[in-house]
């Protein structure tokens, strides 16, 4: 008896199998890259010059699989300096047309170049005066003939072994989009701390925009006591603003050394001291690891995985103390 149509005669899922297509997959998509790569040409530069002279928005567009690309490189191209946002072409010609003004650039992505929903629209676009970039897999499509600049992501064949599901062809035009996106970023000079703007609750948002004043405790915070203080004060200090260590200052405020609860526990072997006579300036450390309030925070965590310690004073350029920080406001804010 013959096996039911769609119905797998046999299935083959050992290791060597499924490793065997997954490599196969990857080889499929880096050759259709290899193609891409060979398309960066005069074309690519004029589609980088159309949405560089954008006034407004680039407006990302596609349907199914390609919308999903097109919203990728819509949140890619925000992040990086062009302001981009995804409308969705079967919703644009049910009111969301409103939301593309003639100042906007239109980047549309179809592999066939044929997708009804954009075909709808490109009347009104055209109408409008839009400037319209469309990537496709068909050169002579119809979205690529009505583009002002189109570019070509076919590719030598999809990674699918039935050739249906879109696979190197949704690589290519991320790709691409990709390339659109850095070749604009250099272009207009976007650097790491326009990055961190735009990625505040990031990792490099944090590491590029949090200063030590935005972290420390205020000055009316940090613990303190005179030169001439005895050891017990400043252990009353330490105790009463627990932030395991104490600023030893004079009448100006000015910062003269530290004492911490890891000099405390050095402190307790010697037997022959006593806490109520023993002036803390005698035990202090007197060339303290300092900060400034305007640097960032990063640069204290590196102070202190450098230096094995765990709080820091912060001073202003004439030694006063300002602040203080420790290694568990540098966790709360995710900066380590």
């Amino acid at each position: 008896m013959s096996a039911a149509p769609g119905t797998a005669t046999s299935v083959r899922h050992d290791d060597d199998s499924l490793l065997a297509s997954g490599r196969q997959v990857l080889a499929t998509e880096i050759g259709a890259l290899q193609a891409l790569h060979a398309r960066i040409d005069a074309t690519f530069a004029e589609a980088c010059r159309v949405l560089l002279g954008c006034r407004g928005r680039v407006i990302c567009t596609g349907m199914g699989k390609s919308g999903h690309i097109a919203t990728k490189i819509a949140a890619t191209l925000a992040s990086t300096g062009t302001p981009a946002f995804f409308v969705h072409p079967g919703e644009a010609s049910h009111g969301d047309l409103g939301m593309i003004t003639d100042a906007d650039v239109v980047l549309a992505l179809s592999n066939s170049g044929e997708t009804d929903e954009l075909l709808t629209i490109l009347p009104v676009l055209a109408r409008q005066g839009n400037a319209l970039v469309a990537m496709t897999g068909r050169p002579a499509s119809t979205l690529a003939r009505h583009a002002d600049v189109h570019l070509d992501v076919s590719v030598p064949a999809e990674a699918c072994p039935l050739g249906l599901a879109p696979t190197s062809s949704t690589t290519a035009a991320l790709a691409m989009g990709d390339a659109l996106a850095v070749a604009l970023l250099e272009s207009r000079g976007f650097t790491s701390d326009d990055f961190a703007r735009s990625h505040p609750a990031g990792a490099l948002g944090r590491r590029l925009l949090l200063h030590i004043r935005d972290i420390m405790h205020d000055a009316a915070d940090v613990p303190r006591v005179r030169e001439d203080a005895t050891l017990s004060e400043a252990l009353v200090e330490i105790s009463r603003k627990r932030l395991g260590m104490t600023a030893i200052v004079d009448d100006q405020d000015r910062l003269l050394g530290i004492y911490t609860d890891g000099d405390l526990r050095r402190t307790l072997d010697d037997t022959s001291l006593d806490l109520r006579r023993t002036r803390v300036a005698s035990l202090m450390s007197r060339d303290p690891k300092t900060i400034g309030p305007d640097q960032l925070a990063v640069e204290a965590a590196h102070l202190m995985e450098t230096h094995k310690i765990s709080a820091l004073v912060v001073v202003d350029g004439g030694r006063r103390v300002v602040g203080a920080l420790n290694i568990h406001d540098l966790l709360r804010a995710r900066v380590v």
